[in-house]
């Protein structure tokens, strides 16, 4: 073998490992760029969940913060119409004022008037009789309508009284309108008709 023959031969050989080397190179170069793009995926991923780890921390805490803020609300905005605990309520609150109300009355119900209508879910928390109020998604209003009639007057005092403890009572929270009429017996005593208003969040 003459040495020109080797020269070629050990050009090759050499073009061969330069090839080789670059292969290897590139092979090693796609291998490493795949494994950093899963590491900065796995770092993403990390991060996001320390995210997410800390937002409920944070989601925790507020629960706890303001759960007695949400046992207030219901206590004081009812989540049902509950209308014999309300009668009860304002009979109770008549009697400690020394009367008894004539009358204590609610709207017509519409529950069951359209044939074939399914009853609304949660039973006593179905929306009958109620009226949405303006500006406040979720958050109903039932009028209830207390009389005293003519033939039993009140003292204005009693009256004074009931007044005040049905607008401290969270059930009634508010008298919407007043209808007096002074007794022609005795000008001390009087009869009336009130609509106070229970707010209800179903």
């Amino acid at each position: 073998m003459n040495s020109k023959r080797v020269s070629y031969i050990m050009i090759g050989a050499l073009a061969a490992l330069v090839l080789a080397i670059i292969g290897g190179a590139y092979a090693a170069s796609t291998v490493l760029q795949k494994q950093a793009d899963t590491l900065n995926a796995l770092k993403l991923k990390h991060e996001v969940l320390e995210e997410e780890k800390v937002g409920l921390a944070k989601a925790k805490k507020d629960v706890e913060k303001y759960s007695s803020l949400e046992r207030i609300a219901k206590t004081i905005v009812p989540q049902d119409k509950d209308q014999a605990e309300t009668v009860r309520e304002i009979v109770k609150l008549a009697s400690d004022s020394g009367m008894r109300p004539s009358s204590i009355t609610f709207p017509a119900s519409t529950l069951g008037s359209t044939p074939g209508a399914k009853p609304t879910a949660g039973g006593a928390s179905n929306l009958t009789q109620l009226t949405p109020v303006s500006g406040n998604p979720g958050l109903y209003l039932l009028p209830i309508t207390i009389s005293q009639d003519a033939s039993a007057p009140v003292s204005y005092s009693q009256f004074i009284n009931f007044l005040s403890r049905l607008e401290q009572n969270r059930r009634t929270a508010q008298v919407s309108s007043i209808v007096l009429q002074p007794s022609p017996q005795n000008r001390n005593t009087l009869s009336f008709t009130l609509t106070v208003d229970k707010y209800i969040k179903p």
